[in-house]
């Protein structure tokens, strides 16, 4: 029943999606740019900034906000949220994870730990039923925590890692302090910390029906094009029912954009020498590159049927073919390109973010220069 609008400056600004009428702005909302808002429940909202803050706010009282976490130590970038354990989950360019329980939330805060930390980390999700949590980065690594236990922090040493599927040697990954794994950009990057081993690798055995709590696997997603280049993955999304993982991804050189769907594919290995890889690359389409530097935040439909991205001045619907199938009715065999349903052009500026609405038959669509667009199918 309300959109809420992150802004580059300071605000936040809340619409009547059905109306467009603007409704409230948060002038202040904080000190710097905000970067996400993330909603709890009906009435409950979270909001992250570069300021290193996340606030809470109550759309019943706007005027001040419910409480202000402090914890992150750089710009924060993402919110997720476990509303089971009601435990919210946030990440930034600190490359910490946080969880915080807003069980025991006072006007002070509430209790933290940090749960996972990565070097040059971009975005973090969890998948619908909290059972994995993903990590981009800006180096090109995709990590997945499998049977995820938001409950119990890593140590070094305290999580198996699962031997994964890399385009990269695995002495690219070395243990980071006391906070887990660090994902270095370059195999020629060379660090005095121990990198993991063989043995270290296998030494964890699998559960019988899964693998182990909090298990790691580290991830180089393949990139159409990019086989010799390096690529930063900026933007990461999951496939409502939990099927798939959406990517924007570019190369290193900012002079190419890509969508890419990546199936996840569930099982344990075959051996525990045998390497992992729980994803496979089934869709993907060039994207127009426009707005180099920028990240560009695209979504799934509610049903999970079509894509909406960003495309220059405008945002392009995808699907998986032309009659908007299910994802599980049209798997090929080798990674086909998606299929533009329909192109929506309407702002004087490049496209940053857009988005579904959950509940009506209506995308949005923000800009650079702060026009918001939103879009109803005609009947």
């Amino acid at each position: 029943s309300v959109l809420t609008v992150a802004c580059e400056q300071t605000e936040v600004l809340l619409f009547d999606p059905i109306s467009s009428k603007h409704i409230k702005t948060l002038s202040e909302a904080h000190e710097d740019c905000v970067n996400n808002i993330r909603f709890l429940d009906n009435r409950l909202f979270a909001t992250c900034s570069d300021d290193t803050t996340i606030a809470l706010w109550d759309l019943r009282k706007l005027n001040t906000k419910v409480c202000t976490l402090h914890g992150h130590t750089s710009w924060v970038k993402n919110i997720e949220y476990d509303t089971n354990t009601r435990l919210l989950v946030t990440s930034g360019f600190d490359g910490n994870v946080i969880i915080w329980d807003t069980n025991r939330c006072t006007e002070d805060g509430c209790p933290h730990k940090k749960f996972f930390h990565t070097r040059f980390l971009m975005r973090m999700r969890l998948t619908p039923d909290c059972s994995k949590m993903l990590i981009s980065t800006s180096s090109g690594y995709l990590l997945i925590l499998h049977d995820l236990d938001l409950n119990k922090s890593l140590e070094v040493g305290s999580y198996p890692i699962l031997r994964a599927r890399r385009t990269t040697s695995s002495s690219d990954i070395m243990l980071s302090g006391s906070s887990g794994p660090r994902a270095v950009g370059s195999p020629c990057h060379q660090n005095e910390s121990s990198p993991l081993s063989e043995k270290h690798m296998s030494r964890s055995s699998q559960r019988e029906g899964g693998s182990p709590r909090n298990s790691l696997e580290v991830l180089t997603p393949e990139v159409p094009g990019e086989r010799d280049r390096g690529n930063c993955i900026t933007s990461l999304q999951l496939h409502p029912k939990g099927w798939a993982t959406l990517l924007r991804c570019s190369s290193n050189t900012d002079d190419q954009e890509w969508t890419c769907v990546y199936e996840f594919q569930e099982g344990a290995p075959v051996r525990p020498v045998s390497p992992r890889c729980s994803l496979r690359l089934t869709h993907c389409i060039e994207e127009a590159n426009v707005g180099r530097g920028y990240i560009k935040e695209l979504c799934f439909s509610p049903d999970g049927r079509m894509i909406s991205s960003p495309h220059g001045f405008g945002i392009r619907l995808l699907g998986f073919d032309a009659h908007c199938s299910e994802l599980v009715d049209c798997l090929p065999k080798e990674a086909s390109p998606l299929k533009e349903i329909r192109s929506l052009y309407s702002h004087n500026d490049v496209v940053l973010t857009t988005k579904f609405s959950p509940t009506h038959c209506q995308i949005a669509s923000g800009c650079l220069s702060g026009r918001v667009s939103l879009y109803q199918p005609k009947f």
